[in-house]
Parts: C-alpha cells; structure tokens; sequence
C-alpha cells in the first residue's frame, strides 16, 4: 500500500483528490494539510511514501516543505502540483529533488499512475513543465536576482548596497542588467515580470 499525504489550501480541491486517490485499491490517503506547516507537520508524522503538495499554500509553499525534506533527509518523496507552468518554480523544485510536478488540470488515473511510477523509483515530470523551461529560462543571475528581491522588499540602492557589502554604482549596474534583461523598462516593472515568470523564487 502507498501511504499518501495531501497538502492542498482549497478545501474542496483537496477533499476531491482524497476520495478519488481512496478508490485505487494500492493507495491510502493517511492524512490531509490546508497549510505548508501541516503538511510539514504530517511528514514528519506519518512518514507517508509521498506527499502531494500544492506549491502555493499559506504559512509554507509546497516548495518550502520540499527544501525541508530535502535539508531534513526524509525518506518522503515529493509530487508537486501547479496551476502554472512557471520556470522559476520548476528550478526551485528541481534543486530540492522533487520526484514528480504535475499539473492540476491532469486526470486522476494520470495522478494515480504518477504516484504508483514515483513510487518504483522514477521521477515524472508534466511535458508543458518542462517545456516551460526551455522556452522560458531565468536570464537573471544569481546577483542579479538577489538584487531585485531586495528591491521588491522596499530596499532602495543604498539600502542594497550596505546589505550586500558592495558599491552604489555595483547594484546600480545589476539592478540596470536586471531591467534589461527581463525587458522592462523600470524597476516596477521588472520586479513584476519576474515575479509573475517566478525567477525570483
């Protein structure tokens, strides 16, 4: 039997996924989080063979329970669930060692059939997800992108610059590539790009 947890903030979403996954005969549904900490929680609990997880949830993201596991090396194994195909996300999730990333639009048997593979050991991966990558990768680099989630903190350059231990004209030329590169033309608006294509996660 697949022991499986659920980590799903909209309720009834999370409730239809327990029902369906209960009909297959080789998974059970041990426990159900409306939160990323609950869902922490019933890892560590349970110890189920997987955890479903949304990646935006309150209090912790499905992506901040990941990193958890993944630090804490806990024999769980991770399936991501997302509504958008973002790159940044998917990054995010492949650095912590998810083993699969689904969109919520997949069928239940498609559901089913990803846990019973990742529980043989594979890793499943959506085509649109890992297409999204391609298409779309993060042109940002890591200074770059430190940059601007200081800045989408409120941070001015100067704050930047004291917080990063580097020169006003430094961070302005970062925060000038940054703009660049994610073809905006204000700060604003490259912190809004970014965001919605989820390169500042």
């Amino acid at each position: 039997m697949i022991r499986v947890i659920l980590g799903e903030d909209q309720r009834l979403l999370r409730e239809a996924l327990a029902t369906l996954l209960s009909l297959e005969d080789d998974i059970e549904v041990v426990g159900q989080a409306e939160n990323g900490e609950q869902a922490l929680e019933l890892i560590m609990k349970e110890e189920p063979d997987i955890a479903i997880l949304d990646i935006e949830m309150p209090l912790k993201t499905g992506l901040d329970v990941a990193e958890a596991v993944h630090k804490l090396d806990l024999p769980c194994k991770i399936l991501m669930l997302t509504t958008f195909a973002r790159p940044g996300y998917f990054q995010r999730a492949m650095a912590c060692g998810i083993r699969g990333y689904l969109l919520k639009d997949s069928s239940s048997d498609q559901l089913a059939d990803t846990i019973r593979q990742i529980e043989s050991g594979k890793r499943v991966i959506s085509p649109e997800l890992s297409l999204a990558v391609w298409d779309d990768p993060n042109p940002l680099s890591p200074r770059e992108k430190e940059v601007l989630c200081l800045a989408a903190q409120g941070m001015t350059l100067q704050d930047i610059s004291s917080s990063l231990f580097l020169s006003h004209g430094t961070v302005r030329n970062y925060m000038s590539e940054a703009i660049s590169r994610v073809g905006a033309n204000t700060r604003i608006e490259a912190i809004t790009i970014a965001r919605d294509k989820g390169w500042l996660e």
